[in-house]
């Protein structure tokens, strides 16, 4: 680990400058691909631990909540601290934690030590992944490559899921579900030492802006507590439950005392400023809305292909390639040249539009669906549509920041599709299980009534998907100008 720690070696200068860049970048990209894949792979999982480990039924979540309350709840912090302390300091540190935290997982032996491992790892994603976006956009300030840049990034990120749940059913099924963490060591490692002879040292500055310690504290206390609330007493209580709204009141009142904090406050956490961007504002309430989707399909689309259609674990990842496939292609060679010519908000909408049919169409799927007829054509759809779609809309909410608050930007990015990703899925699985409770009381067969549940659950989807088009229509494009101007 000790070329993890070396986080202030100079980088290595011998490579030509534009070849280090891209190569810092696909490094980068490899850092972020190594947190994202921990979000789904351990899903699959789940039933090996739980056997192996000893966990009840209500616990056996938190492997995954432990996780998804100290991430989301740390990334706008992590963001900031980038801002102000090194965003490269702060990416080798996370990169730290999380290679060390992923030890601990795989050596867990109880419930509780598997748990706080996670909750570790959660806090070494956040600071490693709540940077990256903001250091590629500082690496590529032309318009074109900055573009190509996200477009990678953006495929990472958001095909990560897809490609953690393959992950998740080829390691556990060839091996154990100890290497869905060990496999972080190697990849760890290297991230790390390639990182440190590629990523150009922080700037060095004399003076040290004081630390908005309230301002981190309620605003870390906000998400940590919304997140619980989300995840815990509204998914196994309901959303009207006495501890469901006390938690939530405190959520709110922690939201608001962070808003008072940040107006007043001399070094902000997070300057109020970067809402005046429409851009900003815009993209990152699309973002949240359009994750909902993404998230539902990982989820639920799994229970429907392991519940439903019998699949096994590697059966249920290989069910998920194409949309893994769709991302890239489009990601990595061709979003960047059509948000070139039509501009990122015209890109995004008719991503969006791709994404809402596709869950559309997952809503109406049968009890006895087949792949090809029922589910290959919502993965085809989602894979074209995402990979349009999320490129764009991070080009879309960087723009609107300055290169001093690209770090905040990213945290918030980040922020938001976390965020979003757990409200969203509470409410799906909420809506479905109350549903699928409901037709089971009414005398429907098991998968009947399951199949009911997940059709109401991605009709909730397909409505907040709808909602986000007319949202990025109003998003303000300004790379769109440059773009047209420049080809025209």
């Amino acid at each position: 680990m000790t070329a993890v720690l070396a986080a202030d070696s100079p980088a290595d200068t011998s490579v030509a400058p534009d070849k280090r860049r891209w190569a810092a970048l696909y490094v980068l990209c490899a850092g972020m691909l190594m947190i994202v894949l921990d979000m789904t792979i351990v899903n699959v999982a789940l039933p090996s631990i739980q056997s192996d480990l000893g966990f009840s039924n209500s616990t056996l979540a938190w492997v995954v909540n432990g996780y998804l309350i100290s991430f989301g709840g740390l990334l706008l912090l992590s963001g900031r601290l980038g801002d102000l302390y090194g965003r490269r300091r702060i990416f080798f540190v996370g990169l730290t934690l999380f290679t060390t935290a992923s030890v601990l997982c795989g050596v867990a032996t109880t419930p509780a030590m598997l748990v706080a491992a996670r909750f570790l790892q959660g806090v070494g994603g956040s600071m490693t992944s709540a940077v990256i976006l903001g250091m590629i956009v500082t690496m590529f300030p032309e318009p074109r490559e900055q573009a190509r840049a996200i477009g990678i990034y953006a495929f990472v990120a958001s095909a990560g899921g897809a490609v953690g749940l393959m992950a998740g059913g080829v390691l556990t099924q060839a091996l154990n579900w100890h290497w869905i963490f060990f496999v972080n060591i190697p990849v760890g490692i290297a991230t790390a030492v390639i990182a440190r002879r590629l990523l150009d040292p922080d700037t060095a500055t004399t003076e040290r802006p004081s630390t908005d310690v309230a301002g981190a504290v309620t605003v870390t206390g906000a998400l940590m507590v919304g997140v619980y609330t989300i995840v815990k007493p509204a998914a196994e209580q309901g959303w009207t439950a006495p501890t469901t709204l006390i938690l939530g009141a405190v959520t709110v009142v922690l939201a608001a005392a962070f808003v008072a904090r940040e107006l007043t406050a001399r070094n902000p956490l997070m300057p109020m400023r970067i809402f005046r961007s429409r851009t900003v504002t815009g993209a990152n309430l699309v973002q949240i809305l359009t994750v909902v989707g993404m998230f539902g399909v990982f989820f639920l689309g799994a229970l429907y292909l392991k519940k439903v259609l019998n699949y096994d674990a590697l059966q249920i990842g290989a069910a998920f390639l194409p949309v893994a496939v769709l991302m890239g292609t489009l990601s990595v060679r061709y979003t960047e040249p059509l948000v070139t010519r039509f501009g990122p908000r015209n890109v995004l909408v008719s991503g969006i539009v791709l994404m809402t049919i596709g869950l559309a169409y997952f809503a109406i799927v049968p009890v006895d669906g087949s792949y090809l007829r029922d589910v290959a054509p919502v993965m085809v759809l989602l894979g074209i549509g995402a990979g349009l779609a999320f490129p764009s809309l991070m080009t879309l909410a960087m723009s609107g920041s300055t290169p001093e608050d690209a770090g905040l930007a990213s945290g918030l990015v980040n922020t938001t599709a976390q965020i979003g990703g757990a409200f969203g899925l509470a409410i799906l699985a909420t809506v479905s299980a109350s549903r699928t409770s409901s037709l089971a009381a009414g005398g429907a067969s098991a998968n009947a009534a399951l199949v009911g549940g997940f059709h109401l659950a991605f009709w909730a989807a397909t409505a907040l998907m709808a909602i986000a088009i007319p949202v990025a229509v109003l998003v303000r494009d300004k790379e769109s100008h440059a773009a047209h101007a420049e080809i025209g």
